[in-house]
């Protein structure tokens, strides 16, 4: 049984940061691949940044419209991904959502992930 807890979101004024944390448990395999999607009303679900959480190497994959903004950590001890984002845009207003699939192999396809968190409101205002 996996469980996905997110947190950290909130409203933050344009160029502002937030660090959304994403905490697994129940965890049964010794490496995951963790993502970070987001969803805007009328928008379909989109591909935010993922990393590889346990093992001894850590492997990451940004979407290209948050690299230089966005970073993405890991926690192997507290099984927690860690999401900062800066320069935050209007633009990045969404439900962020945690995700989780078994392996270490780097997905940015919404369907290969087979846990889910409830997400966590991202407000920017302009």
């Amino acid at each position: 049984q996996v469980q996905l807890v997110e947190s950290g979101g909130g409203l933050v004024q344009a160029g502002g940061s937030l660090r959304l944390s994403c905490t697994a448990s129940g965890r049964t395999f010794e490496t995951w691949t963790v993502g970070w999607f987001r969803q805007a009303p009328g928008k379909d679900r989109e591909f935010v940044a993922a990393i590889t959480l346990g093992g001894g190497s850590s492997y990451l994959h940004l979407a290209e419209s948050v690299k230089g903004r966005f970073t993405i950590s890991r926690d192997n001890v507290k099984n927690t991904v860690s999401l900062q984002m800066n320069s935050l845009k209007s633009e990045d207003t969404a439900v962020y959502l945690c995700a989780a699939r078994a392996g270490g192999v780097l997905r940015v396809e919404s369907q290969v992930y087979g846990y889910w968190g409830q997400g966590t409101q991202v407000t920017v205002s302009s």
